[in-house]
């Protein structure tokens, strides 16, 4: 597959889930949720992992890339997982899921800049455009 397959790919999974993710909030808090999520990514590393062993590539991995890799696991899977299931449980689904679907606008930010990459005129439209369609949501 090529790269804009697998972003429309994630997109449409990205874009489903969190109507399942409310559903299952109705009954459970934010914390165990994030627990019962983690078991769903634990389950589907074990399946995969029958089918390519990625432990020996791991022992080759580069510690600081572990490291980085392992904190940016912990900030995004655990704490701001934790922080939309919250936001999920109380708000509306077509509100909260484009919001918390900002991040693409502190990453153009960061990127700019922390890593000095170019803000071109097409990334600076787009983050504008983002941000208008967060604000007509909100509506």
């Amino acid at each position: 597959m090529t790269a804009l397959l697998w972003a429309l790919t994630a997109a449409l999974i990205w874009g489903a889930v969190p109507l399942l993710e409310k559903w299952g909030l109705q009954q459970c808090d934010p914390i165990i949720a994030v627990f019962a999520r983690t078991i769903g990514l634990l389950l589907g590393a074990a399946v995969c992992s029958v089918w390519w062993s990625p432990w020996d590539a791991l022992g080759r991995m580069h510690v600081r890339s572990f490291i980085l890799l392992g904190l940016g696991g912990f900030l995004a899977s655990f704490v701001g997982q934790m922080a939309f299931y919250q936001a999920l449980k109380t708000g509306h689904v077509s509100q909260v899921t484009p919001l918390a679907g900002t991040y693409p606008l502190v990453a153009v930010a960061l990127g700019w800049l922390v890593l000095r990459e170019p803000l071109t005129p097409g990334r600076g439209l787009g983050a504008v455009f983002i941000a208008l369609g967060v604000m007509l949501l909100r509506r």
